[in-house]
């Protein structure tokens, strides 16, 4: 073995003991029925139509903000490319993008309950001064349609972090050629731009997506009623009272978002390897 590949070793076996092996142990579960033998009915529990709207609904609310998220924060981008690089406004919003993407879980499910709860700061000021109760028909902002702005919240940033660096990557010279051939500006966009940047989009697109889909924290703390996604049918599977003896049920949820997963990081993978060979 190679001097240099030792330098890789507790980068191993961190991937062994933090991620292959409880990966390993979760699914494995899915496999194991209640006596500790070999058993498929856990995993045929898959098409169960409770689990199957919970599928559903996960891959609709990624979805969603992953396009919105993406389409917001590639608009920034484009917005930004005017900004020098690595002036007082890039920066900015450079450094505002990475902290915001990371700020999720119990802290962002507070920061929207305080801000548009039932007694948050703006439900309030719009009651009061407006006269507008946005909680007129119900109060959505703890059931699934609350999760979106929260969600958009941190895709919108995630967004503009990986978009930015393709956006950059375009070429001045792309241009002039087009404007020396007497192109306009929206075929440079037609034919040049949205082209080359179209694998960065999509790529971009798909990884908002996966992080929506796997997001646990801010939607156990905000959702306090039923388990309307996979990740709180797992919890659920875990720890309710109504679901004794199905704790396994856990296990064949997890291979379950994994199969999703996978699909979707293959294709991110595939996409990131095309839009490489422009950023060259």
């Amino acid at each position: 073995m190679p001097a240099a590949a030792f330098g890789l070793l507790p980068f191993a076996v961190y991937v062994l003991l933090f991620l292959a092996l409880p990966t390993l142990i979760a699914v494995g579960t899915g496999f194991v029925g209640n006596d500790g033998g070999f058993t498929l009915d856990t995993v045929a529990a898959l098409g169960d139509p409770v689990v199957l709207a919970a599928f559903g609904s996960s891959i609709w609310l990624s979805a969603l903000t992953a396009i919105i998220g993406a389409v917001v924060g590639a608009l920034v981008c484009y917005a930004l490319l005017g900004a020098r690089t690595g002036g007082a406004l890039r920066s900015t919003v450079d450094s505002l993008s990475s902290v915001i993407a990371q700020f999720g879980g119990a802290m962002l499910a507070f920061a929207f309950t305080a801000t548009i709860g039932i007694q948050g700061m703006v439900t309030l000021l719009l009651q009061e001064r407006l006269g507008i109760d946005i909680f007129a028909d119900g109060v959505w902002l703890y059931e699934l349609p609350g999760l979106v702005l929260p969600y958009i919240y941190f895709q919108v940033p995630l967004m503009i972090i990986t978009f930015m660096p393709a956006l950059a990557s375009l070429k001045t010279t792309w241009a002039e050629a087009n404007a020396t051939l007497g192109g306009t500006a929206r075929t440079y966009w037609l034919r040049i731009g949205l082209p080359v940047l179209a694998p960065s989009f999509l790529g971009s697109l798909l990884l908002l997506f996966a992080n929506a889909f796997s997001s646990y924290a801010t939607a156990a703390t905000l959702t306090s009623q039923g388990a309307q996604i996979v990740p709180l049918q797992i919890r659920s599977a875990l720890t309710s009272e109504t679901m004794l003896g199905r704790e396994n049920l856990a296990g064949a949820l997890s291979l379950g978002m994994i199969l999703v997963m996978t699909v979707v990081m293959i294709g991110y993978s595939r996409l990131q390897s095309r839009a490489a060979r422009w950023q060259r």
